[in-house]
Parts: structure tokens; sequence; C-alpha cells
């Protein structure tokens, strides 16, 4: 199986890079910016890699061409920089690139194509478990995008019948996160013994490692019988405040935890967690 991957120098799209590279069966290509390649440096061996200065700007001929002789295209690149991404203009040109990217694969031929979502696309005013048939409701320009590109390529590859997953992806945690996220942040200032200045923890998330993520999308991305929307998730709530009481266990340096420290975000969703699994949502027909 030949898999092109986009977005494998990101937090989520390593893990993937990793987890593919023990597949002995899998010949894997890496769309990268020369800039960004030694992020992964240490995880290249055989794979054939095609460097562009913005992926999000190429066009459908160019995207045709790095397609040829590809069998799926796990498609993870997206402009995600903590604190911009929600509301960043620059998720149109990932929509636009991205539409681009999914003319050009069909063309050439792919057999399957594997898009990443967002739990932010789902309406998270249900406090409730999520599945995949919860209504889409998306309150930001990024979940917006995600939910825009999700129409499309699910009307245009059932059009052109080639297979298509959409994974969804909930909170994940884990190696090479950002330092600014509540995972590293928490672990950062333990291992300085300083305070860990946090909100009330009250809201109730699903939380899974980004290595986990990275096997669930795989195994949706080489299985010919896998299509549609899926939740990368764990399927477990917990509350923000038990999730970092357990990271400080590692120190056993609970005290340095401070919640209410910081005020809680009004626009943040008290409960945001999933169910695993898919069922499959059909077109209808006047879709």
């Amino acid at each position: 199986m030949r898999i092109l991957l986009t977005g494998a120098t990101g937090f989520v799209g390593q893990q993937i890079l990793k987890a593919l590279s023990r597949i002995k069966s899998i010949e894997i290509s890496l769309i990268v910016r020369e800039q960004s390649i030694e992020k992964i440096e240490s995880l290249i061996n055989n794979q054939k890699i095609i460097f562009t200065n913005d992926l999000f700007s190429e066009n459908e001929e160019w995207w045709e061409s790095v397609c040829k002789n590809i069998d799926v295209v796990i498609h993870s690149a997206w402009f995600t920089k903590p604190g911009e991404y929600l509301t960043s203009t620059k998720n149109y040109d990932c929509l636009i690139g991205s539409l681009k990217l999914a003319k050009g694969a069909a063309n050439a031929g792919v057999s399957k194509f594997l898009g990443l979502g967002t739990c932010f696309e789902y309406d998270l005013r249900q406090n409730q478990p999520i599945d995949i048939n919860t209504n889409l409701n998306p309150t930001t320009i990024y979940a917006a995008s995600k939910v825009s590109l999700f129409y499309f390529l699910r009307s245009f590859f059932d059009k052109e019948n080639i297979s298509f997953a959409w994974c969804r992806v909930f909170y994940l945690y884990g190696e090479n996160e950002h330092p600014d996220r509540l995972f590293p942040y928490i672990r950062n200032m333990l291992n300085q013994k300083k305070e860990a200045l946090l909100t009330s923890g009250k809201q109730v998330r699903d939380f899974l490692n980004v290595i986990d993520a990275a096997e669930q999308i795989i195994e949706i991305a080489i299985s010919s019988e896998k299509n549609g929307p899926f939740n990368i998730c764990s399927g477990n709530a917990i509350t923000v405040k038990d999730f970092a009481l357990n990271i400080a266990s590692e120190w056993d340096q609970k005290d340095l935890l401070k919640f209410g420290a910081r005020q809680d975000n009004t626009t943040d969703p008290p409960y945001v967690v999933g169910i695993k699994g898919n069922a499959i949502q059909p077109l209808s027909k006047d879709e």
C-alpha cells in the first residue's frame, strides 16, 4: 500500500508517520516544507520526500502529479497555531487548498482519502456524549472550514467512487504538543517546581493520547471497509481538574496546582465527550 501523508511535521502528523513507519508493507510519501524537515529528521528512513513552500497554495495539477500511484491520502495538514487557529482567516486558505488536493488526488486515481476534522464541528450545547450523528453546529471559522470541507469531500468522493473517511479528533495530548497547551504547561511548571495557574477545572473532557489517536486514524486509513465520519476519542469522561491531578501525581506535587487562579472561559462548553465508533451517514437524495 502506498500512502501520501500531509502535515507529517505537525503534532498529530508526527505520530501518524511514526506508526506508519512501523508497517513494513506500506510505502510512505511525505509533503513537507523544507524549513520544517528538521522536526522529523529522526523519523525519516526510506520515505519519499516531496518539498513545497506551501502545500495549500499548490494547484490541482501539482497534486495530481504527486498523487500518481498513491493508494491512500492522509490529509492531516492545517493551520493550528494555539491562540490563533480558531478565528484565523488562514483557515480559508487551508479549505481552498484542501479542495485542490482532493481534486488532484481524484484525477490521479487514489483509492481512499482520509481527512482530519475536529470535535468542534459538533453542536456542543448538548451536554451529553457525542456520536457521529450528533448535529453539526460550528461556531468558529476553524470549525466552519472543517465542516465545509467534510460536506464537499463526502459528496465529491461519493460521485467519484472513491472511499472517504473523516476523523474528528477530540482533546489530544502528548509528545511534541505545543508548550502553551494544558498538558505540557502543567508538566513544565511542575518540573520547575512552580505553581500551575488553572481555571476551576470543572469542565468535562474526552482526553486521548496523540499516540493512540494516530493508531485509530491509521486503522481507519488502511481498512477498505471503514468509511464515513469517525470520532477519534477515548470515550471516557474526566474533568480537567482530575486530568491535571493525574499529571501532577507523577511528581507528587498536587499542591502546586492552583485551581481557580484563572477565570473560566464563559464560552467554553462544559461537557465535550465522544462516543467511539462509526455508523455510516448515507447521503440523502438532496445532497
